[in-house]
């Protein structure tokens, strides 16, 4: 049986040596909780082990839980269809996977019709697999210029990206690290009120050690917490 307590225990240490390796705090790293197909029970059990923050990687899941969840703060980490904006943009505090203009406006509208500005971050495909959504290394830099200058209801936070899944997690860090000088360079570069780039979002249940190691601020884990899914058939 899978003890969710002890799993958030022993990430949050692995967390912390991966930090304290790479010069860094284990706290400045967030924890988010990846929840996709997992109950409201179990969510919430992961809540009262300390978790502050979920994801959902789809936004049927966020409308199913909402309300059956304990106080939390809800990402959306998957694909965003631009028709599944308005069910989402007054529940999530932080969007993860904007990668187009059409996008980004869109949520622009519906945050703009809930009088809230909506947190974003770009999504980078740093290995360019045609599987993967997200824009490549060298249109992130346009595309925030763009949502700067047309989304008043946006603030961009930084970026996302997912390395592809390697036998040896340290395979990954490349791609990591490809994306870290990316977001370093946007930081540097790009100044805006409406950017706030503190937020690298990188590593997953199997490769989070190395994603903080090359510079990621938030983890997105699920299986090493809850165990390995069961799609219903």
């Amino acid at each position: 049986m899978v003890n969710i307590r002890e799993n958030i225990e022993k990430i949050n240490k692995a967390k912390q040596e991966a930090a304290m390796l790479a010069g860094r705090r284990g706290d400045d790293v967030l924890l988010c909780a990846v929840t996709k197909t997992r109950s409201p029970d179990e969510i919430n059990e992961a809540v009262r082990a300390g978790v502050t923050d979920i994801g959902e990687n789809k936004v049927q899941e966020i409308i199913e839980k909402y309300d059956l969840v304990d106080p939390v703060r809800w990402h959306m980490i998957g694909h965003l269809q631009t028709n599944k904006v308005k069910y989402i943009v007054d529940k999530v505090a932080l969007i993860h996977s904007v990668d187009s203009m059409r996008l980004a406006e869109e949520i622009d509208r519906r945050a703009g019709q809930c009088g809230k500005t909506m947190d974003i971050l770009v999504q980078v495909n740093s290995a360019m697999e045609e599987s993967k959504f997200g824009v490549r290394a060298g249109e992130a830099e346009s595309l925030i210029n763009g949502i700067l200058k047309s989304c008043i209801n946006i603030k961009v936070k930084g970026l996302m990206c997912m390395a592809p899944f390697e036998g040896n997690p340290k395979d990954a860090a490349a791609y990591f690290a490809a994306v870290k000088v990316l977001f370093d360079k946007c930081k540097k570069e790009i100044r805006h009120e409406r950017l706030d780039f503190s937020v690298l979002s990188m590593g997953m249940s199997h490769d989070f050690e190395v994603a903080i190691g090359e510079g990621s601020n938030l983890v997105r884990i699920g299986t090493a917490i809850f165990g390995e899914r069961s799609y219903k058939k």
